[in-house]
């Protein structure tokens, strides 16, 4: 590569990092006063630019700043013992590659320049851009397709619809989808965590109540159910109410009527009712958790959604779709690459499309790249907060032995294979003691 310009004003400093920078075979410009460094970019475009933030009467960020507008590719990496939020605030505007804060091993070091030369000499495909239509919801596989074949059959009607699946999956979406498209999508969609609301106070939630109905209760207060008048109510996670209320909401289901608490007549009122559960409602009844007459009366459509390791497929449009989310939200620039759809599809996604969703906004915001190193180390971080052992970071190695072990030992080609630089290769045997 072409020579790195190194400023530091630590002269022992220096002469650590610029002789670790030549054993590992760079050219390197060290200069130790933000004057220096100003004139040697005055002359020469650095790909790659190491420098302290406090050095004199002049900042890293003058060097970062004039660095930039040599060569707007240049990858300026700053160092500080000194860190402040303003100053990695004005760094990260400005443009710098990576912030390191001392003291620092030499290993962070290097893997900071390993990735600085690799954003320069990227050669890796992007994903294709691929034209999204407006939908509530993402997703083109069969699985999907057959989801919205229901929708587009319920929504119409205001029959009662139970969706059923893991959490994460888009049940509250399904729910959203079918009011958008029924002849009560101009009124109120009212969701409702049935988990979220102690017991004792579900009922006059739902149902409301009078003044004096109950301790507190100074004032009449209509319920969701009155509230969402011809609109639609949507009960998510309906296997947690309990059994002793079961009854109040049969029914309501049955008389489209409600009494609130303390009031001596009923009232009608004209409300769908779309219920979700992440349980599978009939063991609960076969359990005697439920009742039966509740789930046959709820039971009219019912829909399953797909977990996302059965519908793979769906991911790179997702990603797509997240990626361009967050660009928007957080004014980023990031780019997804065919290696990170790749690595993002390998994964089983026990979180689902939500927990995909967490994922690429935190690469989005960090990373700026969703590729496969990215994908494994926000995956790995993840990994090792849920569970000590069984990681992310565990199934990777497992991986890298496998694959030199087929390439008999040709790291190169193994690089190849797993889609890393070769250099980051070296680094990841050199931690497993390879």
């Amino acid at each position: 590569m072409q020579k790195l310009l190194l400023v530091e004003d630590d002269l022992n400093l220096q002469f650590t990092i610029l002789t670790a920078l030549e054993a590992q075979g760079y050219s390197v410009d060290a200069v130790s006063t933000t004057g220096e460094a100003l004139e040697r970019l005055s002359d020469n475009a650095y790909p790659v630019v190491l420098t302290d933030i406090y050095i004199d009467e002049r900042t890293g960020l003058d060097v970062l700043d004039a660095a930039k507008r040599k060569d707007p590719r240049c990858a300026v990496i700053l160092m500080t013992g000194r860190g402040t939020v303003e100053t990695v605030m004005a760094a990260t505007s400005g443009g710098a590659f990576e912030y390191i804060a001392k003291p620092f091993d030499l290993d962070t070091l290097f893997d900071a320049l390993i990735r600085a030369e690799a954003s320069r000499n990227d050669t890796e495909a992007e994903a294709e851009e691929e034209e999204l239509p407006e939908s509530v919801m993402i997703g083109s596989s069969p699985a999907m397709v057959e989801i919205y074949k229901k929708v587009a059959l319920v929504a119409p009607t205001d029959a009662t619809v139970v969706i059923e699946g893991e959490t994460g999956t888009g049940k509250e979406l399904v729910a959203r989808m079918i009011h958008r498209f029924s002849p009560r999508a101009k009124q109120a969609f009212v969701p409702v965590d049935c988990a979220a609301i102690a017991p004792s106070l579900l009922e006059s939630e739902l149902f409301g109540a009078m003044r004096g109905a109950f301790t507190g209760a100074d004032r009449d207060r209509a319920g969701v159910f009155e509230a969402a008048n011809r609109g639609t109510v949507f009960l998510d996670e309906i296997g947690e109410i309990d059994k002793s209320f079961q009854a109040n909401l049969l029914r309501f289901l049955q008389e489209h009527e409600i009494r609130p608490l303390g009031a001596s007549r009923p009232k009608e009122v004209d409300v769908r009712v779309i219920c979700a559960t992440n349980r599978e409602l009939q063991r609960l009844v076969d359990e005697g958790k439920f009742r039966d007459d509740l789930w046959y009366r709820l039971n009219t459509v019912r829909i399953v959604m797909p977990p996302l390791r059965e519908r793979r497929d769906d991911i790179p449009l997702l990603a797509r779709f997240y990626v361009n989310k967050y660009n928007g939200l957080y004014h980023r620039s990031a780019k997804l690459m065919d290696s990170g759809v790749h690595a993002l599809q390998d994964y089983t996604w026990p979180g689902n499309v939500r927990q995909l969703q967490h994922v690429i906004a935190r690469l989005v915001i960090l990373a700026g790249r969703v590729d496969r190193e990215t994908v494994f180390e926000a995956l790995t971080s993840m990994e090792s907060r849920e569970k000590p052992v069984d990681t992310l970071a565990d199934v990777q190695e497992d991986k890298i032995r496998e694959v030199l072990a087929a390439t008999g030992g040709n790291k190169s080609k193994a690089a190849q294979i797993l889609g890393i630089e070769r250099k980051t290769l070296y680094r990841k045997l050199e931690r497993m003691k390879v």
